[in-house]
């Protein structure tokens, strides 16, 4: 039998070791965020969980902890059935439950006897949740930032998706978080991740960063959507150097009105989302605006936006909140096209090495 025990901050710098990582927690805990690269081998599905978790409180813990050990044995030989009879004897697995304990610590048990060397993480999620958000900080600290800004529709995120598609290392806060950081930014039908996943989400993509590198990033508020950047990376990006992004109006407009084309053809979805600004702007400004949408002047509306509300709040808040805004050098591509912005990619990558 060969199971060994792993403590959080280490594994921060092992994953390579491993050649599986096994969450024996339940779908909806593995859902809300797991460890990068890890498989859902629930030793207790939901239904269970919840089962065993009122029997516990209800009736007793050890009548509870009877009825889970036989839920937990069906899982598991479920689980080996399915996943290791065709795995070799070398097969390296790392395996946790929420704190390292009895889920995770069953399953880890069976395939120790099997003949596999496990890694069981000592202190499970939780441990590894807490060494994360210890070593956000000090990866952000040693990065070459460079932060794009531009007033809204100046295609920072275009010129960000172009700058990665040619090698350039990206940071997309708006793609790691399914939203596009506006009031009007939620995409329809995706949903955003948990704070606990974002935040996981953005430490995979600093450890993959070479420092000696620059690493683009968009000029983002604290928030986008209804997650949190981490305090050290707000704080990084408010004091690195920008590049500011500029289009002409008409140019933005155009590009607004193809990356949020649902709201050309959902016209009340768009009226609703504009109702949000009654607060900010008044009521008799957006229901004028609302007005204009279902007429089919969209394209009016859009520029209003752009000249009443989101340019003024974009520029005090940059001014504000950006040491190094007002001597951002200023770059212009050639139009709001993708080939406008691969070439103005190409010269920053060019600059930059």
């Amino acid at each position: 039998m060969s199971l060994v025990t792993l403590r959080a901050s280490e594994l921060l710098s092992r994953f390579a070791e491993f050649d599986s990582i096994i969450d024996a927690r339940s779908e909806d805990e593995f859902a809300l965020d797991h460890l990068p690269g890890a498989v859902n081998w629930p030793t207790l599905n939901n239904e269970e969980r919840r089962i065993i978790g009122t029997m516990y409180v209800q009736v007793n813990p050890f009548e509870a902890r009877k009825r889970g050990a036989a839920m937990a044995a069906r899982n598991i030989a479920a689980h080996i059935e399915r996943e290791l009879i065709d795995k070799p004897k070398d097969w390296k697995p790392l395996a946790y439950c929420w704190r390292g304990g009895q889920r995770s610590g069953a399953l880890s048990l069976i395939l120790a006897q099997i003949g596999f060397r496990v890694t069981l993480l000592e202190g499970g999620y939780k441990g590894f949740r807490a060494a994360l958000v210890q070593d956000i900080p000090l990866r952000v600290s040693g990065l070459n930032w460079q932060v794009i800004c531009g007033t809204t529709g100046s295609g920072k995120t275009r010129l960000l998706h172009a700058l990665a598609a040619q090698g350039a290392q990206v940071m997309d806060l708006e793609a790691l978080a399914n939203h596009r950081s506006s009031v009007l930014g939620a995409i329809p039908g995706l949903a955003q991740p948990s704070q606990k996943r974002f935040d996981s989400l953005i430490w995979q993509a600093l450890r993959e960063f070479d420092p000696s590198r620059p690493v683009f990033i968009e000029s983002e508020s604290k928030k986008v959507g209804n997650v949190a950047l981490p305090a050290s990376l707000v704080e990084a990006m408010h004091g690195a150097a920008c590049l500011n992004l500029v289009l002409p109006d008409k140019e933005r407009v155009a590009l607004l009105l193809e990356d949020y084309d649902f709201f050309v053809r959902d016209t009340e979805s768009f009226c609703e989302r504009l109702q949000v600004l009654s607060t900010f702007l008044g009521k008799a400004l957006v229901a004028r605006w609302q007005a204009s949408v279902r007429s089919g002047d969209v394209e009016l509306v859009v520029q209003d936006l752009l000249s009443q509300h989101y340019d003024p709040v974009y520029l005090q808040s940059m001014r504000r909140n950006f040491a190094h805004f007002e001597d951002a050098r200023i770059i212009e591509p050639a139009n709001h096209s993708p080939g406008a912005m691969a070439m103005l990619a190409q010269q920053l990558i060019g600059q930059s090495t």
